[in-house]
């Protein structure tokens, strides 16, 4: 009698226990999608990213980005060396104790700019009769080639805000796309967010940018020069609209402030 009992509990716990672990088979995969599995949700996301995304229309779509703006704004390339506000032919003007403050600094900035690319060779320099330390400035032939003048005509009197550009963009590859959801993104509502990593290089840079790269540094920073058969890194950012369609964020070309100082100045 004992025997017949203790023979159908060990059949009973087994059987059980076999039960059990079906149910196990079945909820822990189960509850690492509900709960979140780290090494689960990595993987997924970079598949889905991977089939979302077609790179080769991100490549065309950059390309395509950096050939329009110098189509439409007649420019030689997508970086640009800003010079300040000056409409040319140009002669120096001394700053006074009246002068706005936006006057005087650009003022202080032409200061610099413009006997740079002097002595680079895309603007002449001739000095002023009777007026010690003052210029007369003009454009090149070889300056009027690389110049970018944007007319602001919203106020009065309007204003000329020129650069000397260079250097087309050529896109090589994209490298990786990711997306990324903001509570607050840049609206300041909940945004997704598209980067797209890719490598390019720099087409024609000129003679003059690639003589001068000690003096172009000094002035405009560490990425002042852009030079060829090198490859750079780039990352653009899209932003997905509510309508599902990706909006380009990007700057289509790079505009370099001279916030350095000359090689000949003082430290």
């Amino acid at each position: 009698m004992f025997s017949k009992f203790l023979l159908w509990s060990l059949n009973l716990f087994y059987e059980n226990k076999r039960i059990f672990n079906i149910i196990l088979t079945i909820l822990i995969p189960v509850s690492s999608l509900l709960l979140g599995c780290d090494t689960y949700n990595k993987k997924e996301f970079k598949k889905s990213a991977q089939n979302m995304y077609d790179k080769e229309e991100f490549k065309k779509s950059a390309q395509n980005m950096y050939d329009k703006v110098q189509t439409n704004l007649k420019i030689k390339g997508n970086f640009c060396y800003n010079l300040g506000s000056v409409k040319f032919p140009y002669t120096d003007e001394p700053v006074l104790a009246d002068d706005i403050q936006w006057a005087s600094w650009n003022k202080a900035k032409l200061a610099k700019t413009l006997p740079l690319f002097a002595e680079i060779g895309l603007l002449t320099r001739q000095p002023v009769d009777g007026k010690e330390g003052l210029y007369h400035y003009d454009l090149t032939d070889l300056g009027r080639e690389y110049q970018y003048e944007h007319i602001d005509r919203r106020d009065a009197e309007p204003i000329y805000d020129n650069s000397f550009c260079y250097g087309p963009i050529k896109v090589i590859k994209v490298r990786d796309v990711s997306e990324k959801t903001y509570e607050r993104g840049l609206s300041g509502y909940n945004e997704s967010q598209v980067f797209v990593y890719f490598d390019y290089e720099v087409v024609d840079t000129p003679k003059w940018v690639i003589n001068n790269q000690d003096k172009l540094y000094a002035l405009y920073g560490s990425d002042a020069v852009y030079l060829p058969n090198v490859t750079y890194p780039e990352t653009q950012l899209y932003i997905k609209g509510k309508d599902g369609q990706l909006y380009n964020e990007s700057s289509p070309y790079l505009l370099m402030k001279p916030y350095g100082r000359l090689l000949t100045d003082k430290k």
